[in-house]
């Protein structure tokens, strides 16, 4: 549907007596066992709330409430999830709020007997930490029309967050959902009056939510359950995206926009929109033909199962199935001789045709690891027969090769390692995969211990290119002969062929762009027939890398004085102080709120599928692994929001600032050192340094640290526990995310709040996503500042222990799900790319940190204008 459709919370309506026959015979028959079963379907067919209401003439509200409330309190399953308490009576309501344990939500208050009886019913939900529905009904009535809409709940909120003191999040508008296609001319609106008013609703009373009782827009065709299904998610399809956040609906009976019949949802959507005049009558004389039709059930094709069991586990394996692996693993194994040759045949069988389908651009990434995921379930079912026939005959275990794969020491990333490790798996290699953080010694050692054919490196932040330099020397000095590969973010061919391939020639150093080049770069280095003219292939094309660095002399630059003279000067005055100076922790952060901040086209980028978000979910190539990708991450989505697997913490600091020339100097007496781009322009753009957006007094910057929590890290690991790669893969994919989305919406809050520079912003999430907004958080290690080690120094004045927080030895961040960075807040400032620089700004630079040269040159290496060893030996 859209971004917004996968946090959109389901409120289960069939606890509600009003609402389902059914429910209200059971409490009215005191048959509360099975109510409470109830209940229970509404939590397992997705249900994020439950609506509880007792409005029945032949009961006792209040004792009803409260004998119900304290029954489902008593079953986990039922009260892990809010409960809604909703009555039009105000004594049921408060003898409900009495019984909840942990945060309800009140439905309903409003403006209809004035303000006083709405302030005084507002403080008392406040006093029980409630949060409060808010109908659109005041003195003159329910609000039928937008303008009446928006003004009775922008009149609420004023009253609720500048009197109450009502957080603006707990604070929960109902515009009123109205039957539509009723023959009512001034009824053809209601449903487009609604969708307007929760956008100007959400525009203007900024934090709130949006809720509806959704059955009430398909009341003229009761009876006729498909075209009310019909209704309802085209209803939401448009609402959502508008504001819409929450829903009072049958959790168990939504459907998929694009599966509806096409002429239907078509005739819908004309309802819905109020598209033309006739539009009522057109659905009106088309429905009648689903009349007493119930929605057909998905059937599932098992036709497949009628196949031999070598094309049942083909099967299995390609579309990714694991439904059935066990049992038909166990009939191919009491088949063959050997479990063994179970493995070795009609699986590798499978995973041959995978292999194909992937290398011919007709399965993509997603596709394969759900693929692995029933590999090593066979594999897993296997292992005690093989281990058993082991001990028997004293065999051992025979693969295509071996690989020992690390993320080098000091970086904690590892989500590129993990898939092509997958990857590679899936093609029947061993794969040691030796975790984050490992230092050259353990790889080597390893290397040695379980006699590896290939080992490969994986890093992500600029110092891990380094490292692998230096684990290549030692693999030099050695004589380890085997292939090393070379992989992440930061890696490059002509970092390869320039830094590390020269430096051994005791076997080949071959980078891999991604997982998907991996398959063939690993069977070609371990094919006798294959390997010579492959490994002979690279080196060519290496050294012709390098010859094309070393024909001519770098490109010039400025001097770092001359640069200076073309800093940019500032036009705008110096934005107004932050709210506070110091620091700040911000934590109990909203899930569902964040999630509305993410930007997904990194993450189809994780996993190697190139296109924009939601662009892609179109896209003729990889529109359908993307779509199943973008299912399977919505259900992973709703698991983290509903149980809230992420704990993101944050915390900002604003102090006194002042520019010194390329440097920023606060008042506390750190210093923030930056660079200067020394490219000689042929435009009237300044060369920019991150200083130049800082006045030379009274002025203030800020810094700033978020993660994800370590939550992802250890979920991921109870997954890998499982055999479940892709699950793993998945959560921590999205708990990066949840960092990049927290740093997106932290920023916001410092734009219009924590510094307020900017309070009367107001972006959608694209125009976020593109940096349409005043002020950068321009972060350490990427272009603007390249140098990583400026993060000790963020890290130092935020305390971001304090949140969990920490950096490696080479200045990657634990947890990995994290960002830091700066805030400049000056209308001039802008993004840039500092770009190479030469050695006498190097030297300068060195000498304002403190630092000797050839340290510094290390942590700048990627930048450098030159080589240091070339400059060194010039100046000797």
């Amino acid at each position: 549907m859209n971004t917004a459709a996968q946090t959109f919370v389901n409120v289960g309506e069939r606890t509600n007596v009003t609402g389902s026959a059914r429910f209200r015979r059971l409490i009215v028959s005191g048959d509360y066992a099975t109510a409470v079963d109830v209940a229970r379907q509404q939590v397992q067919n997705g249900a994020q709330i439950i609506d509880v209401n007792m409005d029945e003439g032949m009961l006792d509200g209040v004792k009803a409430m409260q004998t119900f409330l304290n029954l489902i309190a008593a079953e986990p399953d039922i009260a892990r999830v809010p409960i809604m308490i909703d009555s039009s009576k105000w004594e049921v309501i408060e003898a409900g709020l009495k019984c909840v344990q942990g945060k309800a939500v009140v439905n309903s208050i409003s403006l209809k007997e004035g303000e006083d009886q709405f302030r005084k019913r507002a403080r008392t939900c406040f006093s029980y930490g409630a949060a409060v529905i808010v109908m659109a009904f005041d003195e003159s009535g329910q609000a039928d029309t937008a303008p009446r809409k928006i003004e009775i709940c922008q009149r609420a909120f004023k009253i609720l967050t500048e009197e109450v003191g009502f957080p603006a999040e707990d604070i929960i508008f109902d515009p009123n959902i109205f039957a539509v296609a009723t023959g009512i001319q001034e009824h053809n609106n209601y449903a487009v009056d609604f969708i307007e008013a929760a956008r100007a609703i959400r525009e203007t009373c900024l934090g709130c939510h949006i809720s509806g009782g959704l059955s009430n827009v398909s009341f003229s065709f009761r009876g006729n359950e498909l075209v009310r299904r019909a209704m309802h998610s085209v209803f939401l399809y448009h609402a959502i995206p508008a504001g819409m956040d929450m829903g009072i609906v049958n959790a168990g009976q939504l459907d998929i926009y694009d599966e509806i019949e096409p002429k239907l949802r078509e005739l819908v959507e004309d309802v819905i929109l109020n598209r033309n005049e006739n539009a009522t009558e057109a659905l009106v004389d088309y429905a009648e033909q689903f009349r007493g039709q119930k929605r057909k059930s998905a059937k599932k094709d098992l036709s497949w199962r009628t196949l031999p069991v070598e094309k049942r586990l083909e099967y299995a394996l390609v579309n990714g199935v694991t439904e059935f692996i066990v049992e038909d693993t166990e009939e191919a194994r009491a088949a063959a001789d050997r479990p063994l040759h179970v493995i070795e045949g009609p699986l590798m069988d499978g995973m041959n045709v995978v292999g194909d389908l992937f290398g011919s651009g007709k399965m993509f990434l997603p596709q394969v690891v759900k693929s692995a995921r029933v590999m090593k379930a066979a594999v897993a079912y296997l292992d005690p027969f093989m281990q058993a026939e082991k001990d028997e005959l004293g065999t051992v275990d025979v693969s295509n090769g071996k690989v020992v794969m690390a993320t080098v020491k000091g970086d904690v990333h590892d989500i590129g390692k993990n898939i092509v490790g997958v990857v590679l798996a899936c093609n029947g290699y061993e794969i040691v995969d030796m975790g984050v953080m490992v230092p050259c010694e353990s790889i080597l050692a390893e290397a040695r211990k379980e006699n590896a054919d290939i080992i490969g490196l994986s890093g992500l932040i600029t110092p891990s290119l380094d490292e692998m330099v230096y684990v290549a020397r030692e693999m030099q000095r050695c004589g380890m002969k085997q292939p090393l590969l070379i992989g992440g973010a930061t890696t490059s061919p002509a970092h390869t062929a320039v830094k590390i391939d020269p430096v051994r020639s005791s076997g080949p150093a071959i980078h891999v762009t991604d997982a998907s080049r991996a398959i063939g770069v690993v069977s070609s280095l371990l094919s006798d027939e294959e390997r010579p003219l492959f490994v002979d292939t690279i080196k060519a094309r290496y050294q012709r890398m390098r010859d094309r660095r070393a024909g001519g002399p770098p490109r010039p630059r400025h001097p770092i004085e001359v640069a200076r003279q073309h800093a940019h000067k500032l036009k705008a005055p110096t934005p107004e102080a932050p709210s506070f100076i110091g620091t700040k922790v911000f934590e109990d952060f909203d899930l569902t709120v964040l999630a509305k901040y993410i930007d997904w086209t990194p993450y189809f980028i994780t996993w190697n599928l190139s296109g924009r978000y939601p662009k892609i979910l179109k896209d003729k190539v990889v529109g359908k692994a993307a779509r199943d990708l973008w299912r399977d991450t919505q259900a992973m989505m709703q698991q983290i929001l509903d149980q809230e697997w992420f704990k993101p913490k944050a915390v900002v600091g604003f102090w006194g600032a002042s520019r010194d020339e390329d440097d920023i100097r606060l008042d506390t007496g750190d210093t923030f050192f930056t660079l200067r781009q020394q490219v000689i322009k042929n435009n009237q753009r300044g060369n920019f340094a991150l200083s130049d957006f800082v006045a030379e007094v009274d002025d203030h910057v800020g810094a700033f640290a978020v993660t994800s929590g370590p939550q992802a890290e250890e979920i991921a690991e109870a997954f890998e526990a499982e055999a479940d790669d892709y699950s793993a893969i998945m959560v921590k994919s999205l708990a990066d995310r949840f960092a990049e989305a927290m740093a997106e919406y932290m920023h916001e809050r410092v734009r219009k709040e924590l510094w307020g520079y900017a309070s009367d912003e107001n972006f959608d999430n694209e125009s976020l996503i593109k940096e349409a907004y005043t002020g950068i958080r321009p972060a350490p290690g990427y272009p603007c500042q390249p140098d990583h080690t400026e993060k000790g120094t963020i890290f130092r004045l935020l305390e971001a222990g304090q949140i969990g927080m920490s950096l490696t030895s080479s200045y990657a961040m634990r947890p990995a799900a994290s960002v830091s960075g700066l805030y400049l807040a000056h209308p001039e400032s802008a993004y840039f790319v500092v770009g190479r620089i030469d050695r006498d700004q190097v030297r300068d630079y060195a000498g304002r940190k403190g630092m000797d040269l050839r340290t510094t040159e290390r942590w700048l290496g990627p930048i450098l204008n030159y080589d240091p060893e070339d400059a060194e030996d010039e100046s000797g």
